[in-house]
């Protein structure tokens, strides 16, 4: 079961007060958090978040717990991060968790309302600039539980991911092959946030504001922060700007350069960018697993792993950008679905119980209101699903791919896969940007050479 407030504040209260600051009120919970739950309160005048395991039992396959993390803020704050200020960790005696306080920073993390603040290449650059500070944090700055990263180990605990999930998605085996085949020579480790993208950063118009959700810190390859904010899923509805959904690469790039005192690698850039594709991949996967072993049975679980649709697509298109510079496109135009015009299907009535629904939204408020449209949107996700046939379970065309038996765009199955991540997306995210990209893409009559 969920906390609610009351669960929360005698222990929040015992924290505050080791803190020195006055008994915690207005505690209330933030919407959002894949992971961990936000709560924000006021001592006094001064506005705090709560940043908190939803169990222990969470914490248990983590690489290091709050107490480190906490850690790694406080070195990047020092360093001019735009990080927030820790105040306290929670203590066992606290009896409410694994967490922390920090300050309420100004600013909104919400991707689509920074996405339309004017003057975004300020922002890109504010951005580069605290991601250049954070890799310029060594070891001897944080504490030694925060884990270098081994690239080659990195694809192997993947790989086990995908076996665990099923071993079955053809798309994702293409993935881990290409990585195999290309993964980079290591470089002399950075601090790496881990998870530095649109959603983890507050801003005001024309401000960077803040750097949130350290909990993924590790130390690797500078090229994997920089790739990550740039996937196609985390620029949202900019799918034209490239980096983090704020401009080019060229710009973003030379304003961490200027920071960094080094160059950008595209090639590295690019490995990261499929490494870290087929990463948040499995991780949408992961979610189901969370939610089926009762570990964490947040609504937001089961629709989160519906996203790795997005991801197949994306990595997909990744892919096929080498294939294509050396002139090998598969042919076939994909035909349009076809309409249905009988009586109402089980998907049409989860769209009629999603519109009922909206029509109670101003009803709820808090985090109860997002939970009303995280189910609106899984109602969503139902309705379209129930007019196509899932094409996405395939074992023995994954473990080809992944042995290298069959190789990618001169292989037939190429289309049915082009087949498969169009009409998942359709079901899952039909306003994902690099759908409609894709289906042009992919709908041209092509031959292959």
């Amino acid at each position: 079961m969920a906390a609610t407030p009351e669960d929360l504040i005698g222990g929040l209260a015992r924290a505050c007060a080791r803190a020195g600051l006055t008994a915690p009120e207005g505690l209330h919970r933030l919407t959002g958090g894949a992971t961990m739950e936000s709560w924000r309160f006021s001592c006094g005048a001064e506005a705090f978040v709560l940043r908190r395991a939803p169990s222990l039992e969470f914490m248990e396959d983590r690489p290091y717990g709050h107490a480190v993390e906490a850690a790694v803020i406080r070195a990047a704050h020092a360093a001019g991060v735009t990080a927030p200020r820790v105040v306290v960790e929670l203590e066992p005696e606290d009896g409410i968790g694994s967490g922390f306080v920090m300050q309420a920073l100004p600013g909104t993390p919400n991707p689509r309302e920074i996405l339309q603040f004017d003057d975004a290449d300020t922002l890109l650059k504010q951005a580069a600039r605290d991601l250049a500070r954070i890799h310029s944090l060594g070891r001897e700055d944080v504490p030694d539980a925060v884990p270098v990263m081994d690239y080659r180990e990195a694809i192997a605990d993947l790989r086990q991911q995908f076996d665990e999930a099923g071993g079955d998605r053809p798309i994702i085996a293409l993935g881990l092959k290409w990585m195999e085949d290309n993964c980079p020579k290591p470089v002399e480790p950075v601090l790496v946030h881990g998870d530095y993208r649109m959603g983890n950063l507050l801003a005001q118009p024309g401000k960077l504001t803040g750097v949130l959700d350290w909990e993924l810190a590790h130390f690797g390859d500078r090229h994997e922060d920089l790739a990550f904010g740039c996937m196609a899923v985390w620029r949202f509805h900019r799918y034209d700007r490239p980096a983090l959904g704020l401009g080019r690469l060229e710009d973003y790039f030379a304003a961490y350069e200027a920071e960094a005192g080094m160059k950008v690698d595209a090639k590295r850039f690019r490995y990261w960018l499929i490494h870290r594709t087929v990463w948040w991949a499995l991780g949408c996967l992961k979610m189901a697993k969370y939610w089926r072993s009762g570990e964490d049975r947040m609504l937001e679980r089961v629709v989160i792993s519906r996203r790795t649709s997005e991801q197949e697509l994306d990595l997909l298109m990744l892919l096929e950008g080498d294939a294509l510079a050396d002139g090998i496109v598969p042919k076939e135009r994909i035909p349009n679905n076809e309409l249905y015009f009988g009586e109402a299907q089980t998907g049409e009535i989860a769209t009629a119980v999603a519109e009922w629904l909206s029509t109670i939204k101003d009803k709820v408020e808090g985090h109860d209101r997002f939970q009303l449209a995280v189910a609106r949107n899984a109602l969503g996700m139902l309705a379209r699903e129930y007019a196509i046939v899932p094409r996405v379970s395939d074992r023995e065309l994954a473990e080809d791919f992944l042995t290298g038996r069959r190789k990618m765009m001169t292989d037939p199955a190429i289309t049915r896969l082009r087949r498969d991540a169009l009409d998942k997306l359709e079901a899952d995210s039909p306003k994902y940007p690099a759908l409609a990209v894709a289906r042009e893409l992919w709908s041209k009559s092509t031959e292959v050479t």
